[in-house]
């Protein structure tokens, strides 16, 4: 399969069809073969617009009926054509993916299997008119009425198909246009792949490590938690160097208390997210703070306040330290941001900063950093994750003194990049029980 690439232009958003104006779809009117008009059934959808979600929830059921005029000589083809169209967002690639849509079509109840679609991507300067997608549906036998079932299986690239108007047309064994209507098809976020989903983790009292997968939907972001084992209170410090993910994926590093630094893979397996352990080295109790980059690297403040620059090496995983800054003492927390492109410090004052992520080694980690808001004092613990709802924006949780954990969704700003938005949910109480989460 193609991999998806979701940054297309759904052009009929700037010009939306209105059918039987000048930028609805073409449609021929049935003639009889002296050439007048005959007439045209309708297509009615039952149960009005249909959701679709574009993510993990399974296939929804399309239903519509087709009442055709009295004498139609079968068979009679279908098919339907949305109101959108896709442009491509570089030379030769797709904007969805291969099988973005599945569907299992059906006729007056009897089965016909799976029907494919034909999802056609038009160049930046587009044709005129856009090639479409479109659904053949099955060849059926003539009837007074037919009524189409379509399943809609939609993957997470389909969202940029977004609210749309499919143009239904039934033609008869010559090929003339013997019904047609529209039918309404929303596609809208659905639960993202497990990949796309965060993951936290926390130590309790007794050092077992619990792991929380996302769910894809804010109202109820976690799953039931899974024990990944214990003796993880060996560390005084465990910081991710890339985001974990519900599928498993995810780097990190830990500090035992002799000062040895020690490496955990992500496996890619959520019943057991971490490889064993690899020894980096010792030495690392100088530092009163470890905080991972997004890219693989890792940053260390020394008591000094001094910020150091560690660039993850092939085979001995890290290099030669180098030199970020001073002044770093002022923050009383520090976490890698769930967008994999940065930090993020809270200040001695409760003031949330971000440091976007700069460039590639030897070039400084960061670059100035950008005030996210105020009040972060009210909070034990915060920590970076990936997307725990459906906007594909980074999220980030936070727990209070009363041990209430609160999500807040990322949201996009000038200058300051992706960060926590002003807005918060409770995800739930009792999470005092833990010493460490991240």
């Amino acid at each position: 399969m193609r991999s998806a690439v979701v940054a297309a232009a759904v052009i009929a958003a700037l010009a939306p069809v209105t059918f039987g104006g000048s930028a609805a779809f073409a449609a021929s009117p049935a003639a009889t073969s002296a050439g007048t008009a005959a007439e045209v059934g309708t297509v009615v959808q039952e149960g009005g617009r249909l959701a679709v979600p574009a993510g993990e929830e399974g296939p929804v059921t399309l239903r519509f009926t087709a009442t055709l005029p009295a004498g139609v000589q079968g068979p009679v083809t279908a098919s339907f054509q949305l109101g959108t169209w896709l442009t491509e967002d570089e030379p030769g690639s797709s904007p969805v993916s291969q099988d973005v849509i599945r569907s299992v079509c059906a006729v007056n109840g009897v089965s016909y299997g799976e029907c494919a679609w034909d999802m056609p991507f038009n160049p930046p300067v587009l044709n005129d008119p856009p090639a479409r997608p479109s659904l053949d549906l099955p060849a059926a036998p003539a009837a007074e009425t037919l009524t189409y079932t379509v399943t809609l299986d939609a993957d997470r690239t389909a969202i940029v198909l977004g609210r749309t108007d499919a143009l239904v047309t039934l033609r008869d064994s010559m090929g003339a246009e013997v019904a047609r209507g529209t039918i309404g098809l929303d596609f809208v976020p659905g639960t993202p792949p497990p990949g796309k989903r965060g993951a936290v983790h926390a130590r309790d009292k007794d050092g077992v490590l619990w792991r929380y997968e996302g769910t894809g939907d804010v109202s109820r972001p976690f799953a039931t938690r899974k024990r990944v084992g214990g003796g993880w209170n060996a560390y005084t410090a465990v910081a991710p160097l890339t985001t974990a993910t519900a599928d498993g994926r995810g780097d990190l590093v830990a500090r035992d208390k002799a000062g040895v630094l020690w490496y955990y893979q992500g496996t890619g397996k959520p019943s057991a997210p971490f490889a064993p352990r690899q020894r980096v080295g010792g030495g690392w109790n100088t530092y009163t703070a470890l905080v991972g980059v997004g890219d693989g690297s890792l940053v260390a403040r020394d008591r000094d306040g001094v910020l150091w620059r560690y660039k993850a090496e092939y085979n001995t995983l890290y290099g030669p330290r180098q030199r970020v800054g001073g002044g770093w003492n002022t923050y009383t927390a520090l976490t890698m941001s769930g967008a994999r492109d940065g930090a993020l410090g809270r200040d001695k004052d409760g003031v949330l900063w971000k440091y976007n992520r700069y460039g590639l080694y030897p070039s400084p980690p960061f670059q100035q950093r950008q005030r996210v808001g105020g009040g972060w004092n009210t909070y034990t613990a915060i920590a970076g994750t990936a997307e725990l709802g459906r906007d594909d924006r980074p999220d980030l949780v936070a727990r209070d003194g009363a041990g209430k954990l609160w999500l807040y969704q990322g949201v996009s700003k000038p200058l300051s990049g992706l960060v926590p938005g002003s807005s918060r949910s409770l995800v739930g109480g009792g999470w005092n029980t833990y010493d460490l989460i991240f």
